[in-house]
């Protein structure tokens, strides 16, 4: 059974950090290009971060540039993202989500895009 797994989420203070982790088990992974979304109490899922299945191509939404960094293990078949200098509007729950990629190096950051979801981490920025 194919499926996307997120962990660690939890409390956190502002200026503080988190790593989140996507697992995946039951792919290919590394035919799949790898997108970070969340979902505020109250707002549409937003895009967050988005990997090329290479993983040399990066993209960033403009609320996290400079503080959020995205990677990935093809041997580990993990997705990271590193998020720095939380900030209570960083709270969320952040969703995992993949895309059969035919490109080595091509993006798929829209929700449209995505073929696969995992079932979210709950990230909590309070002091």
């Amino acid at each position: 059974q194919s499926q996307l797994v997120e962990s660690g989420g939890g409390l956190v203070q502002p200026g503080g950090s988190l790593r989140l982790s996507c697992a995946a088990s039951g792919f290919t992974f590394a035919y799949l290009a790898i997108g970070w979304f969340r979902q505020a109490p109250g707002k549409e899922r937003e895009g967050v971060s988005c990997i090329s299945r290479g993983g040399k191509i990066t993209n960033y939404a403009d609320s996290v540039k400079s503080r959020f960094a995205i990677s990935r293990d093809n041997v580990e078949n993990t997705v990271y993202l590193q998020m720095n200098s939380l900030k209570p509007e960083d709270t969320a729950v952040y969703y995992c989500a993949a895309a059969r990629s035919l490109l080595r190096e091509s993006l798929y950051c829209r929700e449209g895009d995505m073929d696969y979801w995992g079932k979210g981490t709950l990230v909590t920025v309070s002091s």
